[in-house]
């Protein structure tokens, strides 16, 4: 283990996933940030911190805090098992879907001309047309009489 180090992750027989924390960090910090990593302290082992609720996904959790407190800037020493940069698994093959053979058809799509237009528009401003001319009469509008008053 590094000098340097603040945590210590890894499992015990009795209490299962736990942590610990070295002298290079406080105490009263120690413990408030493993308790906000789902830890909790072992009455009778001061010092160690046992993972509450183990049997939920224990394994994924620790190496989650593991993986939070290196983010935080913490150095972190875990079991091999816990380590999520020594346990990472090859990454999911890709099964192909054909999104990205769709976007890039997509996008040279866009990028080109299309075939249906024609011919690109002339630079010429185009003809205007012409205003129809004024009547000669003055149109009529009749409205019915409403029974005095408004409408509703």
């Amino acid at each position: 283990m590094e000098s340097g180090t603040h945590f210590v992750f890894g499992t015990h027989e009795n209490h299962g996933f736990v942590a610990s924390f070295t002298p290079s960090i406080s105490p009263h910090l120690a413990q408030w940030v493993l308790v906000r990593e789902q830890f909790e302290p072992i009455p009778d082992e001061p010092g160690l911190f046992r993972l509450s609720e183990p049997e939920r996904d224990g394994a994924r959790r620790t190496r989650q805090a593991v993986r939070d407190l290196r983010r935080q800037g913490y150095a972190v020493h875990a079991d091999v098992a816990l380590d999520p940069a020594a346990s990472a698994s090859s990454p999911r093959p890709v099964r192909p879907n054909g999104l990205l053979e769709r976007r890039s058809r997509l996008a040279q799509a866009a990028a080109s001309r299309t075939t249906q237009r024609g011919t690109p528009p002339t630079t010429s401003p185009p003809s205007a047309r012409p205003i129809p001319p004024k009547p000669t009469y003055a149109p009529t509008i009749r409205l019915a009489a409403s029974g005095g008053g408004r409408c509703r």
